[in-house]
């Protein structure tokens, strides 16, 4: 539930860009993802990696966009984001004993280690070209429709690799007790 509720910022983008321009849609954004992350440090008193690097990217590409009068800066941040993402999860293979998406689920779910490579190389990937495909989005069509593939398109990849990621990790996975004799 809370990547939904990190969601809002987005959605607001999408909602404001609706009645007004890409720039008052940015100016929302980046109030909302400071408004966002002031009640996350209330909350939890702490800020993952991806909400700083989220903030730290949306405030000085969204301020580009703003002050510069132009919307490829705030295009861009998606990009970005993913890129860092993936040189994260791949830097993780060099530092450390185990890769980044294993130290962030392996309380949750236990897998052999070749697995955990595997899964790690298919989230590099899906970064890579989620990055890519955003930039394809905002330099091969118009602003409202990669203000769209913002929110769904990104989303709906997303959701898409969340799902083929859990049939294929399902083979993986220890069966159930009542199942076991």
């Amino acid at each position: 539930m809370k990547p939904f509720l990190d969601l809002w910022p987005v959605l607001l983008f999408f909602i404001v860009y609706q009645w007004y321009t890409i720039y008052v849609a940015t100016a929302a954004l980046m109030g909302a993802v400071v408004v966002h992350s002031l009640l996350v440090w209330w909350r939890e008193r702490r800020l993952s990696p991806a909400q700083l690097l989220t903030l730290a990217l949306v405030l000085p590409f969204g301020g580009a966009t703003l002050v510069l009068h132009e919307p490829r800066f705030i295009q861009w941040k998606p990009t970005l984001l993913q890129w860092l993402m993936a040189l994260a999860f791949a830097g993780s293979h060099f530092v450390g004993q185990k890769p980044l998406i294993r130290r962030l689920l392996d309380t949750q779910v236990e897998l052999p280690p070749f697995v955990w490579t595997r899964l790690s190389l298919a989230w590099i990937g899906f970064f890579v070209l989620s990055g890519a495909a955003n930039l394809f989005v905002a330099y091969h069509f118009d602003e409202a429709t990669w203000v769209s593939f913002k929110l769904f398109g990104l989303l709906g990849m997303t959701v898409l690799f969340i799902l083929l990621q859990g049939v294929w990790l399902a083979r993986y996975l220890p069966a159930p007790p009542e199942l076991r004799e």
